[in-house]
């Protein structure tokens, strides 16, 4: 029995991460990317201050609800200012080790929900 679950031909799936690649619907990304039902861009990382740019979102509003951020090997912590930040864009975000954060966005990607995912490689 195939339990294989029916995936979109444009949803994204990441397929694998790891040694600074990621590997999404067959293709392999060696630098931070930003991926999302239909898309797959780069994503300049964190900011000279170590933390995500809320800018670099725009154009989300409205199609994504949910942001996962990656933040490679380990987990950081965004300042209530910064989350504040996300919030009037409209977007929940959440940070996460890459990991987790591959692992979280491919699950809610397959239940239909609005998600992407911006990560750092490990």
């Amino acid at each position: 029995m195939d339990v294989t679950p029916l995936v979109p031909p444009d949803q994204k799936v990441i397929q694998s991460y790891a040694k600074g690649a990621f590997r999404i619907n067959g293709e392999v990304y060696t630098t931070p990317v930003l991926v999302g039902a239909g898309f797959v861009r780069p994503w300049p990382g964190f900011s000279a201050g170590g933390l995500p740019d809320p800018a670099d979102f725009t154009g989300l509003q409205g199609h994504i609800d949910v942001v996962l951020i990656g933040s490679g090997a380990t987990t950081g912590l965004l300042p209530p200012v910064l989350r504040q930040s996300f919030r009037e864009k409209g977007l929940l975000v959440e940070m996460m080790d890459t990991g987790a954060a591959c692992r979280t966005y491919n699950v809610l990607s397959a239940e239909g929900r609005r998600v992407a995912a911006a990560l750092l490689p490990v």
